[in-house]
């Protein structure tokens, strides 16, 4: 067993003196807290019996301490009246470790969540592999990975609540393979424990690194939150995800604005790209208050990256769920470059609309992604390649708001969607025109009359038939455009074979 973390709740960290932690709240503790009272139904049957007299009699002494028959506790219940599936680690039972046992009990809840179709909700608190059991333990964290693998195949939720300490295999495994993750405050949260990492390397590992207010700086948990919150950010996620009061076929058609291609409000190209650059423009939080529901924002790309230009959430739109994958104008214009962290978040959200089986909403707003040293070696170019693609291979239906400004393949990146819908301002361009002047020209004097020539507008691509609608500038232009997107994502939805017809839209705009 790995083990930082004494019986008396203090905690050894980096080699430092002992530190008082608050208590921890046991297994069965922490299910009363998160689920709705007298929701909880357990699923765990008595864990078989193990041949060693000593190991038993470690495992008798457990039960005894820890009031509980195993390192962890599963079973069902409801958060703010939606149902779950649990899998909770009780630490005081040899310190959360897994063992075959453990694995037995967690792969049966997670197979069964799945059979039932509930989302699930695991709280691991654990130091890994349950060092009695030497290897053969250390291998049910793949078996438990291979569970899940199954679950999500079901396009089912999982959302993981790090409690402190969460190290080792666990962390390794189904700690890191959340949909939406979130930490407790102050957790002691990372691949190997202080400890460990202490005696191996001959030097502590340097103060505040295994923190999970660090992994979320670094962009590896969605939020640091105590268990109320947590409770929250589950019933929201659960809430958005149930799609309640989503309409239907006609009476989605009746409720917005039909995507028809519209040349209303029509302005000279060049007056288009100046007002798309205006400070004052309406950008991504505007948008999202004035179309959009509840909305649940992720952080970062869970995979220790995270960029303040890009955006991804669920969100409601006119009661349908479906994932929103952003470009903030706002953070842009403040410094934070389209990077390939940037455009990491965006392929986390891609993924995340395929794995959920939800609809993806792109914003394209944006002067264009980063251009430096420091791009060209972290691949930029292959980092919208890759965007590209992914979007192009979706099966679930897609849309992009082009809101403004789409620069280059940073505005591709985002834009390679199944259907299109832009304000009338709003364009779309291998190069900002003046980069395109400087190419055509050598100077920047022609940088109006490229925009013209090239067909950037949203007009000219609704012309082309590149953008299937056309919302005019003024008030209603956010609302408006929302309700663009949701009368085709009605649409398609409605229709079979969603695949194919966005196969077809995007080889389309190729030609």
């Amino acid at each position: 067993m790995t083990d930082d973390v004494g019986a008396a709740g203090v905690l050894t960290v980096q080699g430092t003196r002992e530190r008082p932690q608050t208590p921890r709240p046991g297994a069965r503790e922490l299910i009363d807290a998160l689920l709705d009272p007298g929701s909880h139904v357990s699923w765990d049957v008595t864990p078989r019996g193990v041949d060693d007299a000593a190991y038993a009699a470690t495992l008798e002494r457990a039960r005894e301490r820890s009031g509980s028959d195993e390192a962890v506790l599963t079973g069902e219940g409801a958060i703010g009246g939606h149902p779950v599936a649990v899998v909770v680690s009780e630490f005081a039972f040899l310190g959360g470790s897994i063992g075959e046992r453990t694995a037995d009990r967690i792969v049966a809840a997670i197979d069964s969540a799945g059979r039932r179709g509930l989302p699930l909700i695991a709280a691991p608190a654990s130091g890994g592999t349950r060092m009695q059991e030497g290897t053969p333990a250390f291998l049910q964290m793949a078996r438990i990975t291979r569970a899940l693998s199954r679950y999500k195949k079901r396009r089912l939720p999982y959302l993981v609540y790090l409690r402190n300490p969460t190290t080792g295999g666990v962390f390794a495994s189904w700690g890191s393979l959340g949909h939406v993750t979130a930490a407790e405050p102050a957790a002691l949260v990372g691949f190997l424990g202080p400890k460990v990492y202490e005696g191996l390397r001959g030097e502590a590992m340097p103060p505040g690194i295994q923190t999970a207010e660090h992994l979320l700086h670094h962009g590896t948990v969605d939020a640091v939150l105590d268990l109320p919150g947590f409770r929250r950010l589950a019933g929201d996620v659960l809430t958005v995800l149930a799609g309640q009061g989503v309409r239907r076929g006609s009476d989605v058609a009746k409720s917005v604005a039909s995507p028809g291609r519209e040349r209303a409000g029509e302005s000279a190209p060049w007056d288009s790209v100046l007002r798309s650059r205006d400070p004052e423009r309406p950008g991504l939080d505007e948008l999202l208050a004035a179309g959009f529901g509840r909305t649940v924002r992720l952080h970062g790309t869970g995979r220790g990256r995270r960029s303040a230009s890009t955006v991804t959430l669920l969100a409601e739109l006119y009661g349908r769920p479906v994932v929103v994958v952003a470009q903030d104008r706002a953070a842009q214009r403040d410094g934070a470059v389209l990077d390939v962290a940037g455009l990491a978040q965006v392929r986390r959200g891609i993924a995340l609309a395929e794995a959920l089986g939800l609809p993806l909403v792109t914003v394209v707003d944006t002067p264009g992604a980063e251009l430096s040293v420091r791009a060209e070696e972290d691949a930029i170019a292959g980092a919208i390649a890759d965007c590209i693609a992914e979007l192009t291979m979706l099966t679930v239906p897609s849309v992009a708001i082009l809101l403004g400004e789409g620069t280059g393949g940073g505005a591709l990146a985002l834009a390679a969607t199944h259907r299109i819908v832009a304000a009338a301002d709003a364009w779309l361009a291998p190069l900002p025109p003046e980069g395109a002047s400087l190419i055509v020209q050598g100077d920047l004097e022609g940088a109006s009359r490229l925009a013209a020539s090239q067909g950037i507008t949203a007009a000219a691509l609704a012309e082309a038939g590149l953008v299937d609608a056309v919302v005019p500038e003024g008030p209603g232009l956010l609302r408006g455009l929302a309700q663009a997107v949701a009368a085709l994502l009605e649409a398609d939805v409605s229709e079979s074979g969603a695949s194919a017809s966005g196969e077809a839209d995007s080889d389309r705009r190729a030609q």
